[in-house]
């Protein structure tokens, strides 16, 4: 009974979407396998799974199918987790002396619910104040890709964001807010294709009203060309 009541707070934790660390949870272990190893395993797994459920891995649609879902748990989807992958977001010296904010906005997030490993899709925003230093504007982008490719809770996601980023730019001055749908939520559960999630992540002058407001101004603006 009590194996059965602690299954069911795992459960409801998952069903509501909480997340347990601002880290994402890994184990020591987790690169003792290649990825050659990790996707041979999973494509077992993966068949295991549909021949569970009933279906024929001899025809010609599903046969290929467990190790296409293996190479792309493992080079796609959940290529965030390989720290060798983490973008390298060089730095310049910010000799234009640009001192207002600089904003990053709509950059696409492709992520996958820990929960229910179903999608998250949705937008990012960043923004920083140069403390001295600024990094290209693509790696922005690559940063909040990094870290959106494995299995997440999208307020962890909206920390690890800022923190690499206040990190890599040694500046508390910087801000992320994500406006994601999860299909967890939207395709299954209550169903609610309507919904979405607003996460939020403010550091240094970004805690002040008058710096987040504009921030969040510019993310309103229509930028159409």
């Amino acid at each position: 009974m009590k194996m059965e009541n602690n299954i069911e707070d795992f459960d409801a934790l998952g069903d509501d979407h909480i997340g347990t660390s601002e880290n994402t949870p890994m184990r020591n272990d987790a690169f003792k396998l290649s990825n050659e190893e990790k996707i041979d395993i999973i494509k077992d797994d993966v068949r295991h799974i549909m021949e569970t459920l009933g279906l024929d891995l001899t025809d010609d649609s599903l046969k290929g199918t467990p190790n296409r879902v293996a190479k792309m748990f493992v080079n796609e989807i959940f290529g965030g987790l390989n720290p060798n992958k983490k973008p390298k977001a060089s730095t310049f010296d910010n000799k234009y002396k640009y001192g207002e904010m600089l904003v990053e906005k709509n950059i696409t997030v492709y992520s996958t619910c820990e929960h229910h490993l179903l999608p998250i899709v949705g937008r990012a925003h960043i923004a920083y104040i140069s403390n001295g230093t600024v990094v290209g504007l693509s790696k922005m982008n690559r940063v909040v890709d990094y870290f959106a490719k494995r299995p997440q809770v999208q307020e962890r996601l909206t920390i690890q964001v800022v923190k690499e980023l206040q990190s890599v730019l040694n500046t508390d001055d910087v801000a992320c807010v994500i406006d994601a749908k999860h299909l967890c939520v939207n395709s299954r559960g209550i169903r609610d294709i309507e919904s979405s999630t607003v996460t939020s992540e403010f550091g240094g002058k970004f805690k002040e009203e008058a710096t987040r407001r504009e921030f969040i101004d510019y993310i309103k603006l229509d930028t159409k060309f």
